[in-house]
């Protein structure tokens, strides 16, 4: 270990590099500039073709776990076979098997799997395992460090807080050191499913170096409205009712709405705009790189999220490309759900709507459309606000001094 490390930590994550999580790379270097030696450990290899500036300045170590058993039976078997040499192997069977009982899953086997990888090949090199990702990271993660005899800690989101049943929350953090979440709903609800002083709500900071406050001269718009949407082609996101509200606005607005990102239902949802007869007014950008994402917030005027809370409970939390456009003076119109009215305020810096509401989504496209200068009042409030309170490097503070406890508490 380096001597002048704070701490060696494993980072667990289900895939990396992924272009849609930068608010985790944005923290792993600022926890090597902290002083820790990170080394990333991921469940999945990585799908998205392009990268993100970021991912290039983090010198962390990538190592994969076996994605699938059929894939690396050996490297599986060997791992076990070191496993069961650890007195921890086998107080970890005890709760692997209480768990497959009530979640008896090829999914569940799979992480123990991984787990059992995680902790004969790399634990023993940590002072600390930290995860993002309450649900199958968290699994993995709980198993390794029962069997290396390691403490851990968790980074909880949205679909992995929500979509998981409350006795895996609870035991989960009965066994973690503590967990940090990025909304104030989510931490009130895992407050109210285990010891409270073990939940911290820490918002995901943003790097406002990458963000600087845009020139109004520097990207001359066009004269008709420029709607954006930067998100995953998923249920969650709200898009489909997004291209209602879109064809349900005055044929006298003038507009172009473009879509960034990537995503199952993208097939969809150009399917959709060419019923709905306004194909010709939108764009399917795809994924792009970050660099590509902060042009077109200069090149458009306001930007659009409608998330909804998915059947299955999955939701978005406070959605990191809300905090970049409003840093980019861009209104918001987004849904009152999660932690987004954490940042948007109602009439303030953007407009609130119910999920799934044509009419009223509709609406506030036409209110912003109809008035250029409460577009721009918004868009300079949400920067003001976002430059006071969603600096990372005022954010990154409690994690750090949170590993620091664990790492010292278990060298």
């Amino acid at each position: 270990m380096n001597r002048k490390s704070r701490g060696r930590i494993a980072l667990v994550l289900k895939g990396y590099p992924r272009l849609s999580e930068t608010f985790i790379a944005q923290e792993i270097l600022e926890l090597e500039r902290a002083g820790f030696s990170i080394d990333i450990i991921s469940l999945r290899h990585p799908t998205d073709k392009q990268t993100h500036p970021v991912h290039s300045e983090i010198s962390a170590q990538r190592l994969y776990l076996p994605e699938y058993i059929y894939q690396e039976p050996w490297r599986i078997l060997k791992a076990k076979l070191k496993c069961h040499i650890k007195p921890g192997f086998w107080k970890a069977i005890p709760v692997f098997l209480k768990d497959w009982l009530r979640d008896p899953t090829p999914n569940r086997v799979r992480r123990f799997a991984q787990a059992m990888v995680l902790a004969s090949e790399y634990a023993n090199e940590y002072d600390h395992l930290y995860v993002h990702f309450l649900h199958t990271p968290g699994s993995v993660t709980r198993y390794a460090a029962i069997i290396s005899g390691k403490s851990f800690s968790i980074s909880a989101h949205a679909k992995d807080i929500w979509t998981i049943p409350k006795w895996e929350i609870r035991e989960k953090l009965e066994d973690a050191d503590w967990l940090v979440t990025c909304t104030k709903g989510g931490a009130e609800y895992l407050r109210g499913l285990a010891d409270p002083r073990k939940i911290k709500l820490v918002y995901h900071g943003l790097d406002l170096s990458r963000f600087p406050s845009p020139d109004a001269e520097s990207e001359p718009k066009e004269n008709k409205l420029r709607f954006l949407t930067v998100g995953r082609a998923v249920r969650k996101k709200g898009i489909d009712t997004l291209l209602l509200a879109l064809a349900d606005l005055d044929k006298n607005i003038e507009w172009k709405w473009t879509h960034i990102g990537g995503g199952p239902l993208l097939g969809d949802l150009k399917q959709q705009a060419a019923e709905l007869g306004i194909k010709e007014k939108c764009t399917f950008a795809g994924a792009l790189p970050q660099v590509e994402v902060l042009k077109a917030y200069h090149q458009n005027d306001v930007f659009i999220l409608p998330s909804r809370i998915d059947e299955d409970g999955d939701r978005d939390g406070l959605p990191n490309v809300i905090v970049e456009a409003q840093s980019q003076q861009l209104p918001i119109i987004s849904t009152k759900i999660s932690g987004i009215p954490e940042l948007i305020r109602d009439g303030v810096n953007g407009i609130l709507v119910e999920p799934d509401d044509v009419k009223a989504l509709s609406g506030a496209l036409s209110e912003l459309a109809g008035s250029k200068e409460k577009r721009l009042k918004m868009g300079r409030s949400g920067e003001t606000i976002v430059r006071e309170n969603f600096d990372h490097t005022s954010t990154i503070g409690t994690i750090i001094t949170l590993l620091d406890k664990s790492v010292n508490e278990n060298k």
